[in-house]
């Protein structure tokens, strides 16, 4: 990348630029109103109001009937075990989990901990484009099934899974229905007032707002077993003092993706799908998940017969930064699991490369990527020719150095 070149960021998935807007609102709790909001006098009673109007304004986003049916946590991962947890704990008889194969790790990891110490899990199979088998599903749950726990829509494809309609199932089988919706939250309309979801975890900083901050949807009635323990705050169901900056970016956050959700969600499909038919233009290449039900901002692109990480690293060098559909580790490709469970073919998966859009992102910015790519992915495919094999990462990034 050159001096005068912008880089062009694309992995909005992982996480994204905190909102100017919200730092702003988040600044005074850090200086002049640094009040803890449990405390009595004036400092305490502006953080206690800033808090509660936080509350307020994530309530609007979720649709949710009361501001209280909201608890404040350190994000997404800690409300995806506290719901899991208390679940186990307070439904009686029940001690059984369904969930998917395709599931963040935020999930996966706890039930498969929960598996070594003698829970039952029932892990529900996706076809090849993500698709949940709903009839596994169905059959999965049972009168010892304490909660079904279901993202809302995949993080590396995209994929938009049936919640409400899960929800119901879970219902009538009398088990509690929980949902990672990370990354729906911002992307999708949400409404849960006349919902069957019992439980709900967002992330702050997948829709603008700071890291370390999320919460769960706690829907009024829920038996609940805090994760944290100590003082009162969160009506006793979190303890520790409450992290007022986070809270009120979060609120602020909450508030920007209400006015913006319906006019940007066009936008960023229509970006997404003019970067998605700029890279498959060039062939040889395939959009992963279900390309007509997913997350507007996400395109999961498998270059047949190529390393996704090759071709992370040399955009990342064009000043471009996109995400792998795989994960490196110690310098070998170890497959998605999200892939795997579609049953992805080998050649495919080692090629994929997630991109996931944003407000931001701009029509310029897409076209930059698609022109970059097309480059590289050119002289990835000459280099694989000329060995005569699929060259490993290594030796594509050194010979594309050269």
């Amino acid at each position: 990348m050159n001096g005068d070149q912008m880089p062009v960021y694309l992995d909005n998935n992982a996480t994204t630029r905190t909102d100017p807007s919200v730092v702003q609102a988040m600044l005074p709790f850090f200086t002049e109103q640094f009040g803890n909001a449990s405390s009595a006098h004036a400092f305490g009673g502006e953080a206690a109001a800033a808090l509660k109007q936080a509350r307020r304004s994530l309530q609007a986003l979720l649709g949710n009937a009361y501001d209280h049916e909201i608890v404040f946590t350190s994000g997404g991962t800690e409300a995806n075990n506290a719901a899991i947890l208390s679940a186990l704990a307070t439904q009686d008889g029940r001690d059984e989990i369904v969930t998917t194969s395709v599931e963040h790790s935020a999930v996966l990891a706890l039930v498969e901990q929960l598996a070594t110490r003698g829970v039952k899990t029932h892990i529900i199979p996706v076809d090849a484009h993500g698709w949940l088998d709903v009839e596994a599903f169905r059959c999965a749950l049972g009168p010892r099934t304490a909660i079904a726990s279901i993202m809302w829509a995949n993080n590396e494809t995209g994929t938009i899974f049936p919640v409400e309609f899960l929800a119901g199932l879970a219902r009538e089988a009398g088990a509690l229905f929980h949902t990672d919706a990370v990354q729906a939250i911002g992307k999708l309309r949400v409404d849960l007032r006349d919902s069957a979801i019992d439980m709900l975890s967002l992330s702050a900083h997948k829709l603008h707002g700071p890291k370390g901050m999320g919460a769960l949807y706690l829907r009024k009635g829920t038996k609940f077993r805090p994760l944290i323990w100590g003082g009162s705050q969160e009506r006793r169901r979190r303890g520790g003092t409450e992290n007022i900056p986070g809270i009120v970016g979060l609120g602020r956050a909450a508030e920007l993706a209400v006015e913006r959700l319906e006019p940007e969600r066009v936008r960023i499909g229509a970006l997404r799908d003019r970067l998605e038919q700029g890279i498959l233009h060039n062939g040889e290449c395939l959009a992963l998940g279900d390309v007509n039900n997913r997350l507007a901002n996400t395109a999961n692109i498998a270059f047949d017969h190529l390393e996704g990480e090759a071709v992370v690293h040399h955009l990342n060098r064009a000043g471009i930064a996109v995400s792998l559909g795989s994960a490196c580790s110690s310098g070998s490709m170890v497959p998605s699991h999200v892939l795997r469970a579609m049953q992805v073919p080998a050649w495919r998966m080692r090629g994929a490369v997630r991109f996931s859009l944003s407000r931001e992102t701009t029509v310029a910015e897409v076209d930059e990527v698609v022109c970059a790519l097309s480059d590289i992915v050119a002289r990835l495919r000459a280099t694989s020719r000329e060995s005569g094999a699929p060259p490993s990462y290594a030796s594509q990034s050194r010979e594309l150095s050269l």
